[in-house]
């Protein structure tokens, strides 16, 4: 049969039934067409609602790019630069603008940035990395193993004076080839791919200045680098000083770039003026507040995690023989009222340690000290054992010598900073109420580092600690880091724990945990130090920002750890397009 054949054939029988159903449909009453037509109405809005339900379990809500985003920060950024950032608004924006070889993860774990491999030798001291192909400077300049190898080198320099030279001494850096680089170790040393982390800057640009002119270059201010954001514009006062930075999505980053459109930051004098910018709706999230000023705001937008940080008092038996009595460090020790601290200087966003490690670092329960009242009564038996006796002229702990009367009398030193001004009174008052004379000296930050810490001029230290995440305690506690650069500021000398630095040094994965331990319980039974409290990074976040994953958070800087999973804007899309598909149907 042909077509038109078909169609003569059809066309009566369409027409025939039609008018069968409208016979039908005359013969209805009233009553019977309105039950036909809402019965009619029910069966197509059912077949609609199902076709609708049906197409929304298909679909599933992903991340979009788009939308803007606001952070405020107390301070005014000088070094947007990997080699030279000191300050929270410098690292802040360094660590947005520049990438490195490898970078971290909100977990903790290393992966490949700008690096497409990195090889290790079996013994341990070679690291040879492959850039990826795609890798570009914000200007479309390709990154380089030149750029590598001069960045590291400047690093190195010691006229730059840069912080992240320490990480780099004595280790050797060549390029292989357009794309290869080859560093070199003198002895295996575990944590080193975390050095792969620094931002890498563009040679083409820094190689004309000298090292000492790159804290006065303006690429420090309008950087280029190779990071998941661009500076696209910087607005700034009448005394040229920056008050806003707004950045820009990298549509060219190496590798998943992130989706938020723009981040803006907005700098102020104050954490007073940092609240009051997030109450008025200035700035989308804030840090860096004391924590009467946290209770001001929403509890629902406060985001708290633990820093890998220690903060306590560091004692130096050179300069004060009286802490050579070990009896004296541990009574010390016993009456610290860490709880008081973490609740009054802290706001509660802090926990108490009694070791070298943090407890975000290190899994183990610390024994405690017992009660305030348990561990004064010990702390006296511990002192009246050695032969100290508390006189009752003057309240203080005194013990007889050959030639003198030895008094518990020392100063405790440490930085023009609230949080630390807080803490050393309320050891003050704790101590003297035990049975020392102890004097408060208060230095600023640049004079305490230069005047005090590197000529190890102090009795008593307080001062604070950052581990880090690789479990690297060497400069703060190993012998040979008794003298400045090194950090050892209890002057702290123990061949076993010497031992076990090196070996957390070098040792996998699998030993470090069991040696750290070990470490920490060596440190804890000379009590070289009083340590007293781990700080909480406290992050007053809007819940309009989704995909924050606060993880392990050395530094301020590193809340952006996973900033290319934050999202504003979202779409929806069938699932067929995502990698749930299959999964959608093995659940139903």
């Amino acid at each position: 049969m042909n077509r038109d054949s078909f169609d003569a054939w059809r066309k009566p029988r369409i027409v025939r039934a039609l008018t069968r159903i409208e016979s039908i449909v005359g013969s209805f009453s009233y009553t019977g067409k309105l039950v036909l037509v809402v019965l009619s109405l029910v069966l197509v809005g059912s077949a609609g609602a199902i076709l609708w339900q049906l197409n929304s379990s298909l679909l599933t809500t992903i991340p979009a790019v788009g939308g803007s985003h606001t952070e405020g920060i107390i301070g005014t950024p000088r070094f947007i630069n990997p080699l030279l950032a000191v300050s929270d608004a410098d690292r802040d924006l360094t660590e947005l603008v520049f990438s490195g070889l490898m970078r971290a993860g909100s977990d903790g774990k290393l992966r490949p940035d700008l690096a497409r491999s990195v090889d290790v030798s079996e013994d341990g001291l070679t690291y040879t990395v492959t850039i990826e192909e795609e890798a570009r400077f914000h200007d479309g300049t390709p990154v380089t193993a030149e750029d590598v190898v001069f960045t590291v080198a400047k690093a190195q320099d010691p006229a730059l004076k840069s912080p992240k030279r320490a990480n780099w001494e004595g280790i050797g850096v060549e390029v292989v080839d357009a794309k290869t680089v080859r560093f070199t170790l003198k002895q295996p040393y575990a944590p080193f791919e975390e050095n792969l982390t620094m931002g890498i800057l563009p040679k083409e640009r820094w190689g004309i200045l000298g090292s000492e002119e790159f804290p006065f270059s303006e690429l420090n201010a309008e950087p280029i680098g190779t990071g998941l954001y661009i500076v696209d514009a910087v607005q700034r006062d009448a005394s040229g000083i920056p008050t806003e930075y707004e950045l820009r999505r990298n549509g060219d980053y190496v590798r998943t770039g992130a989706f938020i459109e723009r981040l803006r930051f907005r700098f102020y004098r104050s954490d007073e003026e940092l609240v009051t910018a997030y109450q008025n709706g200035a700035v989308d999230a804030i840090h860096n507040i004391s924590p009467s000023l946290v209770n001001r705001l929403p509890p629902e937008d406060i985001k708290s995690v633990p820093l890998p940080r220690v903060f306590g008092v560091f004692f130096n038996q050179s300069q004060a023989p009286l802490f050579v009595n070990k009896e004296i460090r541990q009574a010390l020790n016993l009456v610290a009222p860490r709880e008081r601290i973490i609740e009054e200087v802290l706001g509660g966003f802090g926990s108490s340690v009694l070791g070298p490690i943090p407890p975000s670092l290190l899994s183990f329960e610390e024994g405690g000290l017992g009660t305030p009242e348990e561990r004064l009564e010990a702390a006296r038996g511990v002192l009246e054992k050695a032969g100290w006796k508390r006189s009752e002229e003057m309240g203080l702990y005194e013990k007889k010598m050959k030639s003198k009367t030895e008094t518990l009398s020392f100063t405790l030193s440490t930085a023009n900073v609230p949080d630390l001004r807080k803490t050393a009174e309320i050891l003050r008052h704790a101590w003297e109420e035990f049975g020392a004379s102890v004097t408060v000296e208060i230095f600023e930050q640049s004079d305490l580092s230069q005047l005090v810490i590197r000529p190890r001029k102090y009795d008593a230290l307080l001062f604070g600690e950052v581990i880090g995440r690789e479990l690297d305690l060497f400069a703060f506690w190993h012998s040979s880091q008794r003298n400045d650069p090194g950090l050892n500021i209890a002057l702290y000398a123990n061949s076993r724990a010497d031992k076990l630095l090196v070996e957390l040094r070098t040792d996998g994965d699998d030993l470090r945990h069991e040696k750290a331990l070990a470490l920490s319980e060596e440190i804890m039974r000379d009590t070289p130090a009083v340590f007293l409290y781990a700080p909480h990074f406290v992050y007053i976040f809007p819940d309009r920002v989704k995909g924050l994953k606060l993880g392990t958070v050395t530094t301020p800087s590193e809340r952006f750890l996973n900033v290319r999973e934050w999202f504003i804007e979202t779409d929806r899309v069938w699932t067929a397009f995502t990698g749930n598909f299959f999964s959608f149907f093995s659940i139903r």
